[in-house]
């Protein structure tokens, strides 16, 4: 792996495809760009934050990501290059704001990628994933050289290379809470050129792969050759071995669902003939409305023409029963117009006993014309 440890302006770089590369923004060098405004005597400790994209485009390269915690620490910029890349000098322009005065400073960093070696890739990988890292703290180089060291001590390779880095929340996890220094995690993956060791194995076996289903720790005799300084998740351990050359061509079988070969494809002719849609348009509209005419003339009829009036109603009716039916008419009307013209006071049950406004008791009065006959056995209550 490489690692820059100063910035300058147009500086170019050689990494090497399938080498993971890093490279660190210090914000020492780029305090040098902008005036110092701070009082005599101060040390001045502006905020400064960086933003990278390749050269004509918003974006940086898809194997170059770029972190930067907070305002004061520093940016570093990290990826592993593909073999696609090899020859052409990417152009990363960097930007340094102040956030204090609001100036910036740019500097360009030429990524010249370079071929791999003839025994690159790695053929034999393995992806750690650590819980007790953020990903820039595993990006720099002591702690980088102390994994890179405990497996190759597991591993016992001949060549061992770091490959790519990746933050967990790159692989869909959940930022942490921010309790007791909680890490968001991040993936390791490296590259030897020896077949992986018994204890990596270990985590193939039954009983350990039982015990990732249920949410348990594996028993990994090597784990403890970690545990000081790396927590690894021995259950999200990824082993490829790519000298297994899997063949991906499969022999098409004609059967339910392909379609038999018709030949070549004839698009239609360019001259196309004009199509009358006169038809159409009758069998469209023409027929439903008149349809639609049609039973509504005939309810209309129904309803307006064959209606029966009072008069035919009562020529078809009984003359007995038109005579009740207009007695009780006649009886009905005499009773509302009498419950019209009656007068009855209100019961005293509902007539208030305390005055409204002092509170004293008013018993209730009714007129001359009350009959006391008709009162209710509930008195006044003094």
């Amino acid at each position: 792996y490489t690692i820059l440890s100063k910035v300058h302006s147009d500086r170019n770089v050689y990494p090497s495809a399938g080498v993971l590369f890093v490279h660190v923004l210090e914000r020492e060098y780029f305090k040098g760009e902008f005036p110092p405004y701070p009082k005599p005597g101060e040390i001045s400790n502006d905020p400064i934050t960086f933003n990278t994209n390749l050269m004509g485009y918003p974006d940086r390269p898809g194997w170059l990501r770029y972190i930067q915690r907070t305002p004061y620490s520093d940016g570093v910029l990290y990826g592993s290059p593909t073999v696609e890349n090899v020859g052409k000098p990417t152009v990363i322009e960097i930007t340094a704001y102040n956030r204090r005065t609001f100036e910036t400073a740019r500097h360009n960093l030429i990524i010249n990628i370079m071929s791999a070696e003839v025994d690159f890739p790695l053929p034999y990988q393995a992806e750690f994933f650590i819980r007790n890292m953020n990903v820039e703290e595993m990006l720099a180089s002591e702690v980088l050289g102390d994994f890179l060291g405990a497996v190759k001590n597991v591993w016992q390779p001949e060549r061992l290379n770091a490959i790519n880095i990746t933050s967990a929340l790159d692989r869909g996890g959940r930022v942490p809470l921010p309790i007791n220094d909680m890490k968001e995690g991040v993936y390791v993956m490296v590259g030897a050129d020896v077949p992986f060791s018994s204890c990596l194995r270990e985590v193939e076996n039954p009983q350990n792969q039982l015990r990732c289903s249920q949410e348990m720790e594996p028993v990994i005799t090597c784990d403890k050759k970690f545990r000081t300084q790396f927590h690894i998740d021995w259950c999200k351990i990824s082993l490829v071995d790519n000298t297994k050359q899997v063949s991906t061509f499969q022999e098409v079988i004609r059967g339910e669902g392909i379609l038999p070969d018709g030949g070549e494809y004839k698009p239609p002719s360019d001259t196309l003939k004009s199509r009358d849609y006169y038809s159409d348009f009758l069998i469209t509209l023409a027929v439903p409305s008149a349809i639609a005419l049609v039973l509504f003339l005939i309810l209309a009829y129904i309803m307006c023409c064959r209606r029966e009036g009072v008069e035919k109603r009562n020529m078809q009716t009984p003359d007995i029963q038109l005579v009740h039916h207009s007695a009780i008419q006649k009886s009905t009307k005499e009773l509302r117009d009498m419950s019209k013209n009656r007068e009855m006071a209100w019961p005293l049950s509902t007539l208030p006993v305390f005055h409204p406004v002092t509170g004293e008791i008013v018993p209730p009065l009714h007129t001359d014309s009350y009959d006391n006959t008709s009162m209710p056995l509930m008195q006044t209550q003094q």
